[in-house]
């Protein structure tokens, strides 16, 4: 993922509204939102280049979603990000206790952001910080840099969220991700990766010939424990490829 913007309302009837967007090269062959067959209540797309995922649902209530952290001149990682959404589904470890896992051996993956949510709570990692904290009510917003870096594509997204949460549906929040606008050359962040490729970054949804957007997302989560998912995949230019939307219980 690139982009994720969140509601986290616990004890509200709608406790998490979740909207993201994972920006990929488009040669990297990947699946779609689905069940996964060899793990009971695991629901994800999936990376067939590595294995893993960006985010996914998983048995009990679990959730975990990542982005990468932008940073040209950050050492390779020996590990794929997406190895740790696609563990932490799969597992029956409790948030704290993964979360202090990945904490010793962070330095195995290239910069990463990471959510985890489980029995109640939604919490956030940050590779660097090398420490998890759990998220207080608020309506937040993910990119390629810490929580609430305040690029402009993310307070455009987050900014949208927040003017529908009362009744929050999937095509509203998956309508929000499509915004194909960039930034003012102005507003652009530095993160080492030359101005030109800072613009084309620069808007929620990207569209290229070999880079952009491959998948958007939206997930709404019930007090009862439902979980209502649609995911949308694109390929080169925006070319929509397809749609699953899935409700999955507790």
């Amino acid at each position: 993922m690139c982009l994720i913007v969140f509601a986290w309302r616990p004890g509200h009837a709608v406790p998490l509204i979740l909207a993201a967007n994972r920006d990929e090269f488009y040669a990297r062959p990947s699946q779609p939102l689905a069940h996964w067959p060899e793990a009971e209540g695991v629901y994800a797309g999936r990376d067939l280049e590595a294995g893993g995922t960006w985010l996914g649902l998983g048995p009990n209530g679990r959730f975990a979603a990542l982005t990468n952290i932008r940073d040209p001149g950050q050492p390779l990682g020996r590990r794929s990000r997406g190895d740790l959404v696609a563990r932490f589904l799969t597992s029956s470890m409790t948030i704290d206790d993964y979360l202090d896992d990945i904490a010793s051996r962070a330095s195995e993956y290239s910069g990463f952001n990471l959510l985890l949510g489980a029995s109640g709570r939604l919490c956030y990692f940050n590779q660097r910080e090398r420490h998890g904290k759990d998220l207080s009510t608020g309506v937040y917003g993910l990119s390629n840099a810490g929580l609430d870096t305040p690029w402009p594509k993310l307070l455009k997204a987050r900014g949208a969220l927040a003017e529908h949460l009362h009744k929050p549906q999937p095509e509203t929040l998956l309508n929000l991700l499509k915004n194909a606008d960039r930034a003012a050359d102005a507003e652009l962040p530095d993160t080492g990766v030359g101005l030109a490729t800072e613009s084309l970054l620069s808007s929620v949804f990207i569209a290229s010939p070999n880079y952009g957007t491959r998948a958007s997302t939206a997930l709404i989560v019930g007090a009862d424990g439902s979980r209502r998912i649609v995911e949308r995949s694109f390929g080169p230019y925006g070319g929509a490829l397809g749609e699953v939307d899935l409700l999955v219980g507790g």
